[in-house]
Order: C-alpha cells, then sequence, then structure tokens
C-alpha cells in the first residue's frame, strides 16, 4: 500500500496557514470541513467508476452525501471508533445548530453533523489513512444496505 499523505499538511504548507489544534474548532467547523472533505471523497469514487453525465454522477453523490445516508452510517460505525472519535461524533451531534437540513429529521440532521465533526477533525488532524478506512467502511456499508 503507498504512503498516506496529509492533505491539510500539505496545503497549510503551501499556503502558509497558522494551523491550530483540530480540538480548538467548534464541533460545527469540524462538521463544515467534514462535509467538504466527505463530499470530495464521494465525488472521486463516483467520478472514477466511469465517464457518464456530470447530471448522473451528482445524483450519486447526493445520494451518498446527504443526512440521511450519513447518519444510517454512524449509526453502524459508532462501536468501531475509539473513544476519542466517539468523543468528537458527540461533540458534534450535540452541537447547537441554527440551521437544518431541508430533507431530514432533526434526529438525522445532528447525527450526520456528528458524522461530519469526526471527518472534519481527522482531516484537520492529518489523520488521512484513518479518515480514508472510514469513509470505505462507509461506502461498503452503503453497498451492504442496497444489496
Amino acid at each position: 500500500m503507498e504512503k498516506s499523505v496529509d492533505i491539510f499538511g500539505t496545503i497549510a504548507e503551501q499556503l502558509e496557514l497558522d494551523v491550530k489544534d483540530a480540538n480548538t474548532y467548534s464541533p460545527l467547523v469540524l462538521a463544515y470541513i467534514g462535509d467538504v472533505v466527505y463530499e470530495l471523497f464521494v465525488r472521486t469514487v463516483v467520478a472514477t467508476k466511469g465517464n457518464t453525465q456530470v447530471n448522473k454522477m451528482h445524483q450519486k453523490s447526493a445520494a451518498l452525501v446527504k443526512a440521511e445516508t450519513q447518519a444510517k452510517i454512524i449509526r453502524i460505525l459508532i462501536d468501531e471508533l475509539s473513544e476519542e472519535e466517539q468523543a468528537v461524533y458527540r461533540r458534534g451531534r450535540n452541537a447547537k445548530s441554527y440551521t437544518s437540513a431541508k430533507h431530514a429529521s432533526i434526529s438525522d440532521y445532528r447525527t450526520a453533523t456528528g458524522f461530519e465533526a469526526l471527518l472534519g477533525y481527522l482531516y484537520l488532524n492529518g489523520e488521512t489513512e484513518r479518515l480514508s478506512q472510514l469513509v470505505k467502511r462507509s461506502l461498503d456499508i452503503i453497498e451492504d444496505e442496497k444489496s
């Protein structure tokens, strides 16, 4: 297996960013970052599965990243997380948000926010290998649900 690359570390170095400890970010900022990180993983997977119409790729990606799907994933993954990861997830899930998903229950939205916070935390900590493992496991869970 190839060596894992710290994507955030590379970005921070090249753009000369002031890097802070991931624990100092609010859970909603972690979720904000985690949302785009998960979206990037999903879009990468969808795009590399075959050249097709962008609209169809968007529909596939949207189904994988919606709050309801993320909530299902984390409810299955929760016991596979370390204590530290579970704590980050709970911080994100319990954070007071002033927005809500248009097409999700409050419970699913909050649960998905926790999932995204965890992914954002791993990304900002440079834990790309663990992040990749969780996303792969997430996609496996979705595939298992389809079968």
